[in-house]
């Protein structure tokens, strides 16, 4: 039982922890060089982006403190109109702004921030000439 926690635990971490990277068209040089150089090149290129100083994380620590807030003000709202019903609003908005504060906490956590326009943009540009034909991000 506590194998499988730690499984699913241990996955939920990697795909929190997951990064985007662009979805290239299979052009004509795409077929040329085959997807274990295209890869090469991405990570090259990646890697270049970061030491020109674009950021490939959007700032982890800043979207789950902004997801923990909205959370909490989500589930206060929702508790409170809860609780009216039932005649405790008071309770209602306290239970409602914890349960909505550790749900956008959690979903901060294990939900990759989408990399910066600078870096997706530096990224796109290096791999346009090296004649791939990136067409998003994923």
């Amino acid at each position: 039982m506590s194998r499988n926690l730690l499984l699913c635990g241990l996955l939920l971490i990697q795909v929190g922890c997951s990064t985007h990277k662009p979805i290239l068209y299979p052009n004509a040089h795409y077929q040329q060089v085959g997807a274990d150089a295209a890869e090469a090149d991405i990570k090259d290129c990646m890697a270049s982006a970061e030491q020109a100083g674009a950021s490939a994380t959007g700032g982890k620590t800043g979207q789950v403190v902004s997801g923990t807030v909205a959370g909490g003000a989500v589930g206060a709202a929702a508790g409170a109109v809860g609780g009216a019903i039932l005649g405790h609003s008071g309770r209602g908005a306290m239970v409602g702004a914890a349960g909505g504060a550790t749900a956008g906490f959690l979903r901060g956590l294990f939900t990759r921030p989408a990399p910066s326009g600078a870096f997706t943009n530096y990224v796109d540009r290096c791999l346009r000439e090296r004649g791939y034909d990136p067409t998003g991000w994923q």
